[in-house]
């Protein structure tokens, strides 16, 4: 791995950590200020105040525990990646208590920002679980 890929590993690491923690205040610094956040069936969220509002309903509805593995970090530009990945866990709902298998496929649009650090600017995923 180059150091712009370890560097966005890194930053996915972290986002796992988060996710898996239900911790929004955690997720908040891995985004870029005007990232975007774009959830199946949902508007995306824009912004911080949207990107944190919708990780908060996310985690008021369920619990994650999910890995996530590296498909691909490609650099578009300078400044710029996407990193490809997909996960796999469980999901607990909170009011039913259910839990039940999670499988996505994720896309990460990244950007460095002025420090150096690279930044979800944009992130979108789909499941890869069969329809019910």
């Amino acid at each position: 791995m180059n150091a712009n890929e370890e560097a966005v590993a890194n930053v996915l690491a972290k986002y796992e950590a988060a996710l898996n923690a239900s911790d929004t205040d955690a997720l908040m610094p891995l985004y870029a200020e005007d990232g975007v956040f774009m959830p199946p069936y949902r508007q995306s969220a824009v912004g911080p105040e949207a990107v944190r509002k919708a990780y908060d309903e996310v985690f008021k509805a369920i619990t994650l525990s999910v890995k996530f593995n590296i498909a691909e970090v490609v650099e578009m530009a300078p400044g710029w990646v996407f990193a490809r990945t997909n996960s796999a866990g469980t999901t607990t709902d909170h009011a039913t208590g259910a839990k039940s298998a999670e499988a996505n496929q994720e896309l990460f649009l990244m950007k460095k920002g002025v420090e150096g650090e690279w930044k979800i600017a944009r992130y979108s995923f789909s499941s890869t679980n069969p329809p019910k």
